[in-house]
């Protein structure tokens, strides 16, 4: 004899948790406020009305807690946010209507769902926002020192903005106040810092693109 499933929502936060049951024989609803951990998490789904399928949103948290539901042997949904219906005129948000929505949703199947990458994807996926992370750093370290340069009438008239040839031009500048001249190693130190930083996150890139996933 087969059992409509036990459909769960939960509204994943950093510390929190609230997960909100249909019953699958008897639709009676149950919330739950929980922890973030996942532990607690599974302990409280494994005791449900059997089979049970659980839905959350991709979000800031990750596809941690889809892996340990998925390793213990649930049926672990992770929704696109995008993709969602949203009740029309339904402008009260809590936690507890968030998750009934998704266990609604995942019980009309109603759910889209976005593929739960591996470890080692996720991975590389951090590196890349890494060095992304590095780029605009980098962008904005330079301008401020530019602009202190171009400060003290300060600039460069060779080709290529930012070459070896940019940089010696830029090493061999020096200010006889001393304040300014604080800022302005401060200024230089932070641009050659973060292009160190870009460049090792390029090495790791060109490492990963070789021999991961």
């Amino acid at each position: 004899m087969s059992f409509e499933p036990t459909t769960v929502g939960l509204d994943v936060h950093a510390r929190s948790t609230t997960a909100c049951a249909i019953c699958g024989p008897t639709g009676e609803i149950s919330t739950i406020r929980l922890s973030s951990d996942h532990t607690q998490i599974l302990g409280w789904l494994t005791g449900l009305a059997t089979p049970v399928r659980v839905v959350y949103e991709a979000g800031p948290t990750g596809f941690a807690l889809a892996r340990t539901l998925a390793g213990a042997g649930l049926d672990c949904v992770v929704a696109a946010p995008s993709k969602l219906q949203r009740p029309s005129g339904d402008r009260v948000k809590t936690d507890a209507r968030d998750a009934l929505h998704l266990a609604r949703l995942l019980r009309l199947g109603e759910v889209t769902p976005v593929r739960v990458p591996t470890p080692a994807q996720e991975a590389a996926r951090d590196l890349s926002r890494a060095r992304e992370d590095a780029r605009a750093d980098l962008m904005r370290a330079r301008h401020r020192l530019s602009k202190l340069l171009l400060r003290q009438g300060l600039l460069w008239e060779g080709k290529n903005t930012w070459s070896w040839a940019h940089h010696d031009w830029i090493a061999r500048q020096s200010f006889t106040d001393p304040a300014l001249q604080a800022a302005f190693e401060a200024a230089h130190e932070q641009v050659l810092m973060v292009r160190d930083r870009r460049d090792r996150l390029d090495e790791a890139i060109t490492r990963q693109a070789t021999q991961g996933e």
